[in-house]
């Protein structure tokens, strides 16, 4: 690691961390497993049984939920608080989510994850407040700057919020299926989503390798087979009415859209989710500052461009909004919650966002459209031609 206090005050030893790989699993299928060791004298000492449910294949027309939500942290179950107690939502929004086990198929925690910040045993105790989820289901995560960033270490954030682990906990602890595990993007396949999962703390600019890595992902998406083409990164690359984000006057993070807009328009993604910001909030169909679409709940036919949302609000200590609310944010809530995605099939799409302290939905959507409508273009999203071509 990079330095104090990951290296110093903060080190604690993890023990001996193990990758496998379950292969040649049938989709949609009901698996058990458990854990062993095996002793000196031959005898073998076992962990509980678990299970899990194999992922649909690529394009299975089937029911899939998925939930998305960042910056949880952890906390303590026996009254005591630690220093600050700075993430004091997390065990609303964890319990939450084991209540509501068996009504999701995978989860995707978007940066922020422990809050460790180089004290690493801090690490132990969110793997166990999260192993009822992240044992049953896919628990995929995103890079943020409490797990990757540190002067000098190749992060593109100059800032030391990482304590100095520069990612290495998060990059060991959790297996994504990048090319290079120390740059954290990567795509995944889930039925009829896909899922481009950018690093926002490495830089995502035109000309950049991840730039070149984001638009391989979108333009490999067989939009007949997966429809649902959906954009995630920790910090807000996209759009929020955030305080400090206002006070900025970009309503994001310095050159977070300028180049990606064109990208996300070109490949029509659906919609683009991002935490960081300790909040929620949902931005109208939008593309160069305008929404494109007056549609509030019930989207159908061509959209026009992409769905912004930022889902923050995992379990940190709540940030406030801009005293301005820009005419493209359409709902907002200070308060902790996750977002739920249900794809019925290639057609029909329910986003929900419910909160953590009741698991109520308090902002909805619904998305309808066929694949012509994904072939339509709309501006800037197919090669310009004149009359000559």
């Amino acid at each position: 690691m990079c330095g104090a206090p990951a290296r110093t005050v903060g080190w604690h030893h993890p023990g001996f961390i193990h990758t496998s790989f379950l292969k040649d699993l049938w989709p949609n299928s009901q698996y058990s497993y458990r854990m062993g060791h095996r002793l000196v004298n031959g005898s073998y000492v076992w962990s509980k049984s678990y299970s899990f449910k194999s992922s649909p294949y690529p394009g299975q027309d089937s029911l899939q939920r998925v939930i998305i939500m960042g910056d949880m942290g952890k906390a303590e179950r026996d009254g005591s608080n630690e220093y600050a107690n700075s993430q004091p939502g997390s065990l609303n929004t964890t319990d939450q989510l084991i209540k509501d086990l068996k009504n999701y198929d995978i989860l995707f925690h978007i940066g922020d994850m422990a809050y460790a910040d180089g004290y690493l045993s801090e690490w132990d105790q969110f793997i166990a407040q999260v192993s009822p989820i992240a044992s049953a289901v896919p628990y995929m995560v995103a890079s943020g700057n409490h797990e990757r960033d540190w002067p000098n270490s190749g992060s593109f954030w100059d800032t030391t919020d990482s304590g100095g682990e520069c990612g290495v906990p998060a990059e060991t602890l959790y297996y994504v299926p990048a090319d290079n595990r120390a740059k954290f993007w990567y795509s995944a396949d889930y039925g009829m989503f896909k899922f481009c999962v950018a690093d926002s703390e490495h830089d995502w600019r035109a000309g950049s390798e991840q730039y070149a890595w984001i638009e391989k992902c979108l333009a490999s998406a067989d939009r007949r087979k997966q429809p649902w083409l959906i954009f995630i990164a920790h910090r807000v690359l996209g759009y929020s009415s955030n305080y400090w984000y206002g006070q900025e006057g970009s309503f994001s993070e310095p050159e977070g859209r300028e180049d990606l807009q064109k990208l996300w328009q070109k490949y029509k993604v659906d919609i683009a989710f991002f935490g960081h910001v300790h909040n929620y909030e949902r931005i109208c169909p939008i593309y160069q500052n305008q929404c494109v679409n007056d549609e509030k709940s019930h989207f159908s036919g061509v959209v026009n461009g992409t769905i912004h949302v930022v889902t923050g609000g995992g379990g940190k200590s709540l940030a406030k909004f801009s005293s301005l609310s820009p005419v493209w944010s359409v709902y907002r809530d200070y308060d902790w919650g996750f977002v739920k995605l249900t794809a019925f099939n290639h057609s029909s799409l329910l986003f929900e966002y419910k909160k953590s302290r009741d698991g109520e939905v308090y902002d909805s959507f619904t998305v309808y459209r066929e694949y012509k409508d994904v072939l339509a273009c709309v501006h800037d999203s197919c090669e310009p031609t004149t009359l000559a071509n």
